[in-house]
């Protein structure tokens, strides 16, 4: 039996491509833009550097709680599903033993509403990395670091 559950849930980008981000290490919010699947120009990287504090950390660290919210309740009814055919498949075949599954059966995880995604934070265009620019609160643009490399520049 193949465990695994896979359910495409997608995250809203703003209108100019960016996905909101969140660091591990500070706990602030910032964008990074959101490349293309195949696009040539996007760097491939095993850890991003945060825009704001410079610390890093690995590529599947940067999500928003409202995100990791988002995509555990997402997977509630194919979650349900599973179970459900789980447990007929395991009552399947055997002798003197009828099996009626119960469609109301749900273990509770609410579907989210959908998220959206403002058009907030100000541009910033690294030197040393152009085709990866980020978005940041316009308070902290004085000094902010490239999410490839971590070099600090000036807005």
């Amino acid at each position: 039996m193949n465990d695994e559950i896979r359910v495409p849930a997608g995250l809203p980008l703003d209108s100019d491509g960016f996905l909101r981000r969140e660091c591990p290490n500070c706990e602030h919010e910032f964008k990074w833009f959101s490349h293309q699947e195949g696009d040539l120009d996007a760097e491939v990287v095993d850890q991003y550097f945060c825009p704001l504090c410079g610390e890093a950390a690995g590529t599947d660290s940067w999500w928003t709680p409202a995100q990791l919210e988002y995509m555990n309740g997402v997977g509630g009814p194919a979650i349900d599903q599973y179970v459900q055919d789980s447990v007929e498949k395991m009552f399947k075949g055997v002798k003197g033993l009828k099996f009626k599954p119960d469609r109301s059966f749900s273990l509770g995880i609410e579907t989210p509403d959908a998220l959206t995604e403002p058009d907030d934070m100000m541009i910033a265009e690294p030197p040393c990395h152009p085709n990866e620019p980020i978005k940041v609160p316009e308070e902290n643009a004085a000094k902010v670091h490239c999410l490839i490399c971590g070099t600090a520049f000036a807005v």
